[in-house]
């Protein structure tokens, strides 16, 4: 009796410890092969400093096929992980918005969601040998105080199979609902400078992007024509199209050279003459080819053409009285899907181009870093400029063979030590020798060899610009806008949240041919296994007792 009492008093002294020891010291382990339970440091780092109340709604719920339940059971795990490093500062709302007492308040429900920046997706399903047809909204809406943000999750590369895009939006819950909380949380802003004096471009052609990089950072137009760039996160040079002075290029050498992070994104040949046959394209001389050629890097004047590519309304003839106008594959307007293993083209959508160049990236710059970010895909032509872009192009099926120019290079990522081009030529009695840095470390920058990456379209009937990356014809938004955004993102943030986007979750996927040739067997598997596996336990426990006790 005594020892059954210290047994027991020994017991709940163990367990009282042991509770003890899990309030005071939280920790969760991930066992699985990819972590796909698991969040990054940076991210718990964010949840852990708020310091204020944030409410995540969430509409990806209800009943789907098993693709979008799988992107359902993520974002709740993800949601769930989200809440115990958050400190109570994280509440969580489910809502269907299908579900509704009437069609009538259905719509509404639907109307308001839209309004408020999640996009509906429509979803086919068989049930029952029957093709249903459902709306959802693949999205979330962050609130803190009075401010929300849209965070849609259905992302990924459109090119992919169905699958593969699901499993992509997969891999980035973490990485866009973390983004969505840092926005509303307000750290400290970045300064991002937009250099706009260069070019001729309509501000209406570029207010998306600015807007949306507004949203994020402080930023700054080079109206004033600084003396410097010192003191900006970063700078983003947009589609200049006429020349840099070299009092305007030494600013550029010396911000980068500085530790700066700059992103270019230009163009090696202009498309503006017109003739009866098309428009021509001339070599594009911006003075920045020697500043380039430094950091390792040659945008050549040419206009690449590829297989892969956007589609443009031509008029192919006449129907009756009535002009017939169709689209047709312009070559001249690569989509690029060939990414660069890198954090900032991790699951984006192809991007968008106009007239894009080739980029060579030459040696010297021994200490720099590339990366390259964006291809073409290996069905190439090059034509050096000068050159025709005649518009009858469109209506002619393309020769296979002479699209053999391999992949081209349109995106690099440079990093490292700089050495600046003035190297030797500041003499002691120049002005500019006081504040000159020779070389440095820590520079990053981006060349895009389209300035038309940026560049967004314009609706003149409702005088309203288009979002960055929207075709008109194909009605499909590419991903040029989450290119810059990313890029931005993996250029200024010191504490890492853009390597959530790393994360990768492999595909298991089954054998649909087995399963639908065997089908009843793995059901009566299934069925069955676990009852008999209950019934062999429970018959060797029966023996053991009977033989034990008998």
């Amino acid at each position: 009796m005594k020892n059954s009492v210290l047994r027991f008093v020994l017991l709940v002294v163990v367990l009282t410890g042991i509770n003890w020891l899990a309030s005071s010291f939280f920790f969760r382990l991930d066992l699985t092969e990819d972590k796909r339970y698991s969040i990054s440091d940076a991210t718990k780092q964010l949840l852990g400093s708020l310091d204020k109340d944030v409410i995540v709604n969430v509409y990806l719920t209800g009943d789907f096929p098993a693709g979008f339940e799988r992107l359902e059971n993520a974002t709740w795990e993800t949601l769930e992980e989200f809440k115990s490093y958050a400190n109570g500062r994280l509440t969580v709302n489910y809502s269907d918005p299908s579900n509704a007492t009437s069609e009538e308040q259905r719509q509404k429900q639907y109307l308001s969601l839209v309004d408020r920046g999640l996009n509906p997706t429509n979803v086919f399903a068989n049930e029952d040998g029957k093709r249903t047809e459902k709306i959802i909204f693949p999205g979330v809406i962050v609130q803190a105080d009075t401010l929300s943000v849209p965070v849609q999750l259905l992302k990924g590369n459109k090119a992919s199979t169905p699958e593969e895009q699901l499993n992509q939006s997969y891999e980035g819950v973490e990485f866009e609902i973390a983004s969505a909380i840092r926005l509303l949380a307000n750290p400290a802003r970045k300064k991002v400078g937009l250099v706009v004096s260069h070019t001729k471009i309509p501000p209406a052609r570029l207010s998306d992007l600015i807007a949306t990089i507004q949203q994020s950072y402080d930023v700054f137009l080079d109206m004033n024509n600084p003396e410097s760039y010192a003191g900006l996160d970063a700078l983003v040079v947009m589609k200049p199209d006429s020349s840099f002075s070299e009092a305007e290029k030494y600013k550029l050498d010396q911000y980068v050279v500085g530790g700066g992070r700059a992103l270019f994104f230009v163009d090696g040949a202009r498309v503006d003459s017109v003739s009866l046959d098309g428009s021509y394209a001339q070599p594009l001389d911006l003075n920045l080819t020697d500043l380039f050629f430094k950091w390792g890097v040659r945008i050549n004047t040419n206009l690449v053409k590829d297989l892969n590519c956007a589609q443009i309304l031509l008029n192919v003839g006449n129907v009756g009285d009535k002009p017939d106008i169709r689209p047709m594959p312009w070559r001249f307007f690569p989509l690029l899907n060939n990414f660069g293993p890198h954090t900032i083209t991790h699951n984006i959508n192809a991007v968008y181009s106009r007239f894009l160049s080739s980029i060579d990236t030459v040696g010297g710059a021994t200490e720099i870093h590339k990366t390259p970010l964006l291809m073409t895909s290996r069905y190439t032509q090059v034509l050096n400029a000068p050159a025709l872009v005649g518009y009858n192009e469109a209506r002619k099926d393309p020769d296979a063979s002479e699209y053999n120019a391999g992949v081209k290079l349109a995106g690099v990522l440079l990093e490292g030590t700089f050495t600046s081009m003035f190297q030797n030529r500041i003499l002691p009695g120049d002005p500019r020798a006081a504040g000159f840095k020779q070389n440095g470390t820590g520079g990053k920058v981006i060349i895009c060899s389209d300035g038309d990456f940026i560049v967004n379209d314009f609706d003149y009937k409702r005088n309203a610009p288009l979002p960055l990356g929207y075709d008109r014809v194909s009605k499909q938004t590419f991903g040029n806008k989450d290119f810059v955004l990313h890029a931005l993102d993996y250029m200024t943030d010191a504490n890492g949240l853009i390597n959530a986007r790393n994360k990768q979750i492999a595909i298991r996927a089954l054998d649909k041919i087995e399963i639908q040739e065997n089908r009843k067997f793995w059901q009566l598997l299934n069925l069955l296994l676990p009852v008999v596996l209950i019934g062999i336990f429970g018959g060797l426990r029966y023996y053991l007792r009977i033989r034990k006790f008998g």
